[in-house]
């Protein structure tokens, strides 16, 4: 019964240091705002607004992208789309956000992508610049045509 007694108490011990490193851990990073819009110029592929979803942990960060600005002749199979989002960082530097994830895109259907991954850091502000989209092997490369509404993601 003596090392029960030992194992219960250790197990007890590492329970209540395991409950006071969470309780003084920070708080899960959040970025804001979490949604952004803004226009892009696709050229002949089209024109229209986008709508840019992100999220944060840590120095990780997503970014989810629809966009009216190019819509697909054919259907598109999930996970058939490469993206990357290029976003001006704190005003003068670049990151880019890139992924091949999607939905499945129906023919005439808006072009959706995301999420795509980044790494960020505390205090980064960035703002959408360029978007390019590889889809069949066809590179439609958009521009933004207006500023970032709300305003730039703050992480």
């Amino acid at each position: 019964m003596r090392h029960g007694k030992l194992g219960l108490a250790s197990l007890l011990g590492v329970g209540i240091a395991l409950a006071g490193t969470l309780a003084m851990a920070p708080a899960s990073a959040a970025v804001t705002p979490d949604t952004a819009t803004l226009s892009f110029d696709c050229g002949s592929y089209g024109s229209g607004s986008a709508t840019l979803t992100a999220t944060q942990s840590g120095t990780d960060a997503t970014i989810s992208v629809s966009t009216s600005a190019i819509t697909s002749p054919l259907d598109i199979g999930a996970n058939s789309v490469s993206s990357q989002l290029t976003l001006t960082k704190n005003g003068s530097d670049t990151v880019v956000f890139s992924g091949a994830s999607n939905p499945a895109i129906p023919a005439g259907g808006a072009v959706s992508t995301g999420p795509l991954t980044g790494t960020v850091a505390a205090g980064d502000q960035l703002a959408g610049s360029s978007l390019q989209v590889v889809v069949f092997g066809i590179t439609a490369t958009c521009k933004a045509t207006s500023p970032q509404a709300p305003g730039p993601f703050v992480f």
